[in-house]
């Protein structure tokens, strides 16, 4: 009986690359990591798996935009690290009305960076 049911499934195609010794023995040991019997196992894997790469033209009014959002959010993470290291050395875990003010603001931050990537959402997908 024959290895193959179909005789389209027996590979008889061969590709050859070349690696240096080094690169052969990193790729054995991804191989092995992986979980694969062998190193043409192992490439037939990554080279046929099916993902789709999608490039998309942004305007430059989405780059500016994203420099924005980079930006306003990082200011949030410094925010927010005040507030924690002022809640870490008091006694006490209550907030102040500071605190308060600075989360109202950092909450307000967030909703109006969430809603400008919401606009842009599509051209991602």
């Amino acid at each position: 009986m024959s290895r193959y049911r179909n005789p389209r499934d027996k590979k008889t195609e061969a590709v050859r690359v070349r690696f240096t010794p080094m690169e052969k023995k990193l790729l054995r040991g991804r191989c092995k990591k992986e979980g694969y019997k062998n190193l043409s196992n192992f490439f037939r894997a990554k080279a046929m798996r099916h993902r789709e790469i999608k490039k998309i033209e942004v305007s430059p009014e989405f780059t500016t935009l994203i420099k924005s959002l980079d930006f306003n959010l990082n200011k949030i993470g410094v925010n927010l690290n005040q507030v924690a290291k002022q809640i870490n050395t008091k006694k006490n875990d209550e907030l102040t009305s500071a605190d308060r003010h600075t989360l109202d603001r950092v909450q307000q931050e967030l909703k109006k960076c969430f809603s400008s990537l919401q606009k842009y959402m599509d051209l991602i997908r």
